[in-house]
């Protein structure tokens, strides 16, 4: 038992080595992307939650 776990943990070091992980440059503008679209999809979605809040406001007077 002891004998698989060494060798799995074995193994994935080995994967590990073979990553190419981004360069700092690369996350710091992935990162941006993803905030710009996260804040984008808020907006969005805010003025659609306000336009059918009035729009319903408006059908129920």
């Amino acid at each position: 038992m002891l004998g698989k776990a060494t060798q799995f943990l074995s193994n994935v070091k080995g994967e590990l080595e073979k990553v190419t992980w981004p360069t700092r440059k690369d996350t710091y503008a992935s990162t941006l992307v993803v905030i710009s679209l996260v804040m984008a999809v808020a907006v969005f979605l805010w003025v659609v939650d306000s336009a059918l809040s009035t729009l319903i406001r408006l059908l129920l007077r």
